[in-house]
């Protein structure tokens, strides 16, 4: 069927919105998550879009405020995140070893992607069941589980580094 007999054929722009995705995000995953938030809400604003208007220019107008909304909240709970860890690290005195291994930790811990920093703070920090971390992020439980086992995993790679002292483990197994 061609665009005039379906005005709001938003699978026929897919490909286009996943390529421009890609050109925007930094992976393919993020790409993915940034196409689907674009048509949640191209498909909320459906009754916005005029029809006979340019479907493809409005679809990425949205794709593309919806990641410089992404980027922006991201930059947001960052400072916010940085600010919190750097007052918690201010807390507790710690001998000078101990002090240099939790900045490293918090430093490896801030190098994770967003959706893994998430998920292992609420389960790890805040003491939340997968469940309840789930229903937090709005994600299936398989998927929370499987952003906390990379996460771990790459922290890990740090807790394996001959380099580093091996007496303070701070990264866990996981709480059902």
């Amino acid at each position: 069927m061609n665009q005039e007999k379906r005005p709001f054929d938003v699978i026929a722009q897919l490909t286009a919105l996943r390529r421009y995705a890609r050109s925007l995000a930094r992976t393919s995953s993020d790409a993915e998550d940034l196409v689907h938030d674009a048509l949640v809400k191209a498909y909320e604003r459906r009754a916005t879009f005029r029809t006979g208007a340019n479907l493809r220019a409005w679809l990425f107008a949205i794709l593309h405020n919806t990641h410089i909304d992404r980027h922006r909240a991201q930059a947001t709970r960052l400072r916010q995140e940085s600010g919190r860890i750097d007052e918690s690290g201010l807390s507790y005195p710690a001998s000078q070893e101990q002090s240099i291994r939790l900045r490293q930790v918090r430093e490896a811990f801030m190098t994770l992607p967003e959706e893994q920093r998430e998920a292992l703070h609420l389960v790890a920090v805040e003491d939340m069941t997968y469940q309840e971390a789930a229903e937090s992020l709005g994600i299936p439980i398989g998927t929370l589980m499987s952003r906390i086992s990379r996460a771990r995993a790459r922290l890990r790679s740090l807790e394996d580094d001959p380099k580093q002292p091996s007496h303070l483990r701070l990264i866990g197994g996981g709480n059902d």
